[in-house]
């Protein structure tokens, strides 16, 4: 009686093992263990319309716009060799900081670990703005390589049909990129249009962003009232945009804390502008959230 009670117990110990071992999770990498989501009782909703410009001139690239839970970020790449290297200017390259590196390859990892998402629960796309440095033309050709290497991560453009995935790249500065750009049938980035592109035939499949420089068409800087025929301007520049399926962006923005910045984003959200533009990660975190407790 006593060995059959025995083998009874190790039969269940077995069995408990071998469930445990099916549970684990699989190995990862260092890279992974040291960037994976940081654990959470409750999912605060992402900020999808923050903007971090430069965002690779934080401590953390992309990592502390995640933190703050922003919706898109900006990488300014260079071709160096066949390297995609990661700076603002050429005197700062760094061949350790490449958009494989900083953006791609965490990026993979995270939606791995977040079931097919950025932010885990959240099926929203996050935006990816590429800015080209380098000539247009052959950046986006080596940039298109190197995301067919994460086929199955990026919002797709296949044969007139948008195929939208948890990242979304659109390609931004030296405007040679548009013709190799139009001339695929299948492409994983899209077009960074300006407000002469608002009445663009081009679809929004292609150009789905119109950004452009607040400096050179608008005079107001947050401080006094917004004169009537600027908030006119904005509002029907939103207006055009949105009715073709474009989403708006300004950079040059007022940035310095303070109430000329808030009152200049207030407007900017009351007129829908879809992305606020900041170095600020902290600042427009709090200003988003206010304005959603308001």
């Amino acid at each position: 009686m006593a060995l059959t009670t025995r083998r009874r117990a190790l039969t269940t110990l077995g069995a408990a093992l071998a469930g445990s071992i099916a549970l684990a999770p699989a190995p990862t990498s260092a890279h992974e263990r040291t960037h994976r989501p940081r654990p959470f009782t409750h999912r605060p909703r992402p900020l999808w319309r923050a903007h971090a410009h430069n965002d690779y001139e934080h401590p953390r690239p992309l990592f502390d716009a995640l933190d703050h839970r922003f919706g898109s970020v900006e990488a300014d790449i260079h071709l160096v060799g066949d390297q995609l290297l990661v700076a603002h200017d050429p005197e700062d390259l760094d061949p350790s900081r490449t958009l494989e590196s900083l953006y791609l390859d965490p990026l993979a990892a995270r939606v791995r670990a977040n079931h097919g998402s950025v932010y885990r629960g959240y099926r929203g796309s996050l935006q990816l703005l590429v800015d080209i440095k380098t000539e247009g033309a052959s950046t986006y050709l080596a940039l298109d390589r190197y995301l067919g290497r994460h086929r199955h991560l990026f919002t797709t453009y296949a044969h007139g049909r948008v195929h939208r995935g948890p990242v979304t790249v659109v390609v931004s500065g030296d405007r040679a990129a548009r013709a190799p750009m139009e001339a695929q049938t299948v492409r994983r980035a899209f077009y960074d249009g300006r407000l002469a592109d608002l009445g663009s035939q081009a679809p929004a499949s292609f150009i789905p962003l119109i950004s452009d420089n607040w400096t050179l068409n608008f005079t107001w800087r947050g401080v006094g009232p917004f004169p009537a025929a600027e908030r006119h301007k904005l509002r029907d520049i939103v207006r055009t945009a949105h009715k073709r399926g474009r989403r708006v962006r300004f950079w040059a923005t007022p940035d310095l804390a303070g109430p000329a910045r808030d009152a200049l984003w207030g407007a900017l959200v009351a007129a829908g502008v879809d992305y606020l533009n900041t170095d600020d990660l902290a600042g427009l975190e709090a200003f988003l959230d206010t304005r959603r407790a308001a």
